[in-house]
């Protein structure tokens, strides 16, 4: 059982290992930090949070540095986050304002929040399963192309140029439009997946199809390809070049890091079985991650809400972090991306 004072130690031995690197000893814990007690009553606390496997020294004869069980302590016991300042508050509301839809807010939240904490940055897209298509539209960009632009009404977007078989006419591409509008408009994205893939089993038993079926074969299939992506879960990722920077504070390769940001697969599993405290906010931490080959790498997330839907921003960064503050950071951008897209979609 670790004591109050015991566990004021484990956050100064946090604190200043975070800021320095440098393992820390007992004489600059009382030099730099109030506790009115001696050198020698610091390091009997010091040794019971060794015997609790909570600090350890990486040389013989030097100060300590936390272990992944006392990270998770000192996270589990924080009593305040460290608030952002008016200067990091009004970063947020300059990367984020003037966004024009989802794909674009996303984007930016990711870039703010690594410039915010200097570590990989993460969003997760809702899930757009259960989403609504609202509009489908063609754009005649001529020379036998066309731009199909699906809209689903929690504002995901996709745009996808497509070749023709031949130049279209203003009433083809109305045809076209009104056929496909058929299928998914008003439907949810996985009931428009379903229209447009019996439509399309349909258009294979035909055996002399018109000339616009032929065209919308092609667009139809471009527009299950879209609707199927909606259906997926991914990440959106910035900020993959502060691990360079951070390389020495892993003592493996950081590989197996980049391997996760690069497939997403493993993320996406992680980021589904931590579990949010009651602000919404989670933290995995070092050996914790061993499952998904990620043991020397703590993840911070925090919920944000999407039109009814739940979904995830965070950080994904090396054991050595500053929780407090990337906890406040990751806090404020979720909040600030809730209520952006509750804005976003009260508006339509």
């Amino acid at each position: 059982m670790v004591s109050e004072r015991g566990l004021q130690v484990l956050q100064a031995i946090v604190q200043d290992y975070v800021e320095t690197r440098e393992p820390v000893g007992s004489k600059r814990i009382v030099d730099r930090h109030a506790f009115g007690v001696s050198a020698a009553t610091i390091r009997n606390d010091m040794a019971l949070l060794e015997d609790e496997e909570l600090i350890v020294a990486p040389h013989t004869s030097s100060g300590r540095v936390p272990t992944d069980k006392g990270y998770r302590l000192f996270v589990d016991h924080l009593a305040e986050l460290r608030p952002l300042s008016s200067a990091q508050r009004s970063a947020i509301t300059a990367f984020l304002d003037g966004s024009t839809d989802l794909d674009d807010i996303l984007s930016r939240t990711v870039h703010a929040l690594t410039r915010l904490t200097g570590q990989v940055a993460i969003v997760q897209y809702p899930s757009f399963a259960r989403a609504n298509v609202s509009h489908v539209e063609l754009v005649d960009l001529g020379g036998s192309r066309v731009l199909v632009i699906l809209v689903t009404d929690t504002g995901r977007v996709s745009q996808r140029i497509v070749g023709t078989p031949a130049d279209l006419d203003e009433g083809d591409i109305g045809q076209l439009r009104a056929r496909m509008s058929v299928l998914v408009t008003g439907r949810s994205v996985g009931e428009g997946a379903k229209a447009v893939t019996a439509a399309l089993a349909e258009r294979r038993d035909q055996p002399r199809p018109l000339r616009l079926d032929d065209v919308l074969h092609s667009l139809l299939l471009v527009v299950s390809e879209e609707l199927e992506e909606f259906r997926q879960d991914r990440l959106l990722l910035a900020g993959s070049a502060t691990l360079a920077r951070r390389e020495d504070d892993f003592q493996g390769s950081i590989y197996p890091l980049l391997q996760a940001i690069e497939e997403q697969v493993t993320l996406l599993r992680l980021m589904g079985e931590m579990v949010a405290d009651g602000e919404g906010l989670a933290a995995s931490i070092g050996r914790e991650n061993e499952a998904f080959g990620l043991s020397e790498a703590s993840v911070v997330t925090g919920d944000y809400d999407a039109t009814g839907s739940r979904a995830r921003v965070g950080v994904l960064g090396p054991t050595r972090m500053d929780y407090p503050t990337n906890l406040a950071a990751v806090r404020a951008v979720a909040h600030y991306l809730s209520r952006l897209l509750e804005e976003d979609d009260t508006s339509r």
